[in-house]
């Protein structure tokens, strides 16, 4: 086993990474920017190295910089967690021209799987289902066009070096084809410095399912069952559950004999996701491989009892795989939600900031890259934590994140905590019912509405208690009694919740001033004064 790693990233998975080396007394480093300088990130690593500025360009990205790092603090192999780095198969193959290990797949995995025309090619010849396409990968405007013809409506124009969803344009009528084809050619060359186009069929309200696959260097490969990702935003995945529910039993056995044929064929080694779509009619195409860990591993670690990290360090340093596929069980249902800081009502936005106070909740895994007093940065994803629950049955896995969720507490910023119980009462999620572009096309059944009406409601909760008109102190749990200077001058004065038209948003009382109080709906900060009026009281 290593003695050393180098971390060559940050925030959640940063910590995720280190918890599994403390854990196997494996040494690490860490390395930072100035922007990160008070991550969590860095607790406990031997060493915590400045590598630039903010942007990641100037420091994640630059590999020599990393490797040089990893050279000088006695490192034997470097954890790229996901993003930035980790699916660079120029980089991986400089960290073991280095005589380090990457812990990861081979270079020339990363490489072939890395662009999805081929990818596709190497999936087809290993007898895994495909998208109906056409043609090779192409950045001449006419010869997409031509494909695209070809294929027929409606069809999916995706950037052949792409990933994530970024740059991939639907096109459902030959009107405005040409300037359809030309922007998504412009958008790969920009995003991915690669203008190839890959064209396929596009499949109407698919589910999107994805296998974990291992793969050890004695030739052993195995999964460890499959994940729903259906619910995305624009492509990007909101919430993720494993394993994935109302899924026949003939069709999951299917998928995850089509994920351990295709890495059998490319003697696939360390950890990697196959990622499928599925049709109403229960077909089932291959879409890419993440050639990394992905984000949403916590759910099969959940199901499995396998720390997938663990696995990732093994198998890099040559040994086996820990479990044969006989010896992997799947024991009850986990959900995971990704806590952004961005602002669903303003499209979305990233919302870096100054983080005040964050509270998790108890009784649930999470995973977080932020802690109070600290700072999202604007350079980077604006992920700041996870949130995973996991019971027997998937309805008790669904309730619990729902009270996770509305015991945590992340002021500062402008979160999607909101957002994410709106998604999570919703009775199409409830009962499975949803597709990839469900969230798209039901965004206003989870927009948050009148936020400014709701702080005005908890004002008029707060004047109720204060005066004695219910009698008593109404919903709020009240901790202005505490040695608030004390214990947390930054803590709220205390918080409720408050229904409207079915969804619950939670509230917190910062402060109060002579004019009224100053109030956070769903992390979103209102200042909201009472006014006495010659009938009753009011606010405003």
């Amino acid at each position: 086993m290593f003695k050393r790693v180098l971390i060559a990233n940050r925030g959640e998975i940063a910590c995720r990474v280190g918890r599994t080396c403390r854990a196997l007394g494996i040494e690490y480093v860490v390395v930072y920017t100035e922007a990160d300088a008070s991550s969590p990130h860095l607790h406990g690593a031997a060493h915590a190295i400045c590598i630039g500025q903010g942007p990641a360009a100037l420091s994640y990205l630059d590999g020599a910089r990393i490797i040089a790092t990893a050279i000088e603090f006695g490192c034997d192999a470097v954890h790229p967690g996901y993003g930035f780095l980790s699916e660079n198969s120029e980089f991986a193959e400089a960290v073991a021209a280095a005589g380090l290990t990457f812990v990861g797949p081979r270079p020339e995995t990363i490489a072939a799987l890395g662009d999805k025309a081929r990818a596709k090619a190497l999936m087809h010849e290993a007898g895994v289902p495909v998208v109906p396409g056409g043609g090779d990968a192409s950045d001449d405007p006419e010869a997409v066009e031509a494909i695209v013809r070809s294929v027929g409506l409606p069809a999916l124009l995706k950037p052949s070096a792409g990933g994530g969803g970024k740059g991939m344009q639907i096109v459902e009528t030959f009107d405005g084809l040409r300037e359809a084809v030309a922007s998504a050619i412009r958008v790969a060359r920009s995003s991915f410095g690669d203008g190839r186009l890959i064209v396929e069929r596009y499949i109407e309200q698919p589910r999107h399912i994805e296998v974990q696959v291992f793969g050890d260097s004695q030739g052993n490969v195995v999964h460890l069952f499959e994940r729903e990702c259906s619910l995305q935003r624009r492509h990007q995945k909101v919430v993720e559950e494993a394993p994935a529910p109302s899924l026949p039993e003939s069709l999951r056995q299917r998928l995850v004999d089509s994920a351990v044929r295709g890495a059998r064929s490319l003697g696939y080694l360390n950890a990697g996701t196959f990622e499928f779509i599925v049709g109403r009619d229960q077909s089932f195409y291959f879409l890419e491989v993440n050639t990394r860990l992905q984000v949403e591993h916590p759910v099969t670690e959940s199901i499995t009892g396998v720390d997938l990290v663990e696995w990732q360090l093994r198998v890099a340093s040559g040994e086996p795989l820990p479990l044969q596929q006989d010896a992997i069980r799947c024991e009850g249902h986990a959900m995971e939600c990704r806590i952004y800081a961005e602002d669903p009502a303003r499209e979305f936005r990233p919302s870096p900031g100054q983080v005040q106070v964050v509270c998790w909740p108890e009784g649930v895994r999470v995973e977080a890259g932020v802690a109070s007093g600290g700072v999202v940065p604007p350079y980077y994803d604006p992920m700041v934590a996870k949130l995973v629950t996991h019971a027997v049955h998937r309805s008790a896995a669904l309730q619990r994140m729902r009270s996770a969720l509305e015991g945590t507490l992340l002021l500062g910023l402008t979160s999607n905590i909101g957002y994410l119980l709106r998604v999570l009462a919703n009775p199409g999620v409830h009962a499975a019912t949803v597709h990839t572009r469900y969230l798209d096309e039901n965004a206003s059944l989870f927009s948050a509405g009148g936020k400014p009406a709701l702080a005005a409601a908890c004002v008029a909760v707060v004047e109720a208690s204060r005066d004695g008109l219910d009698g008593h102190r109404g919903t709020w749990c009240d901790v202005g009694s505490l040695d608030r200077g004390g214990l947390a001058p930054a803590a709220p004065l205390g918080h409720t919740h408050v229904w409207s038209d079915g969804v619950m948003y939670s509230c917190a009382w910062l402060a109060r001033s002579a004019l009224g109080y100053n109030l956070a709906v769903e992390g979103e900060v209102h200042d909201i004064h009472a006014v006495q009026t010659a009938r009753a009281s009011g606010v405003a």
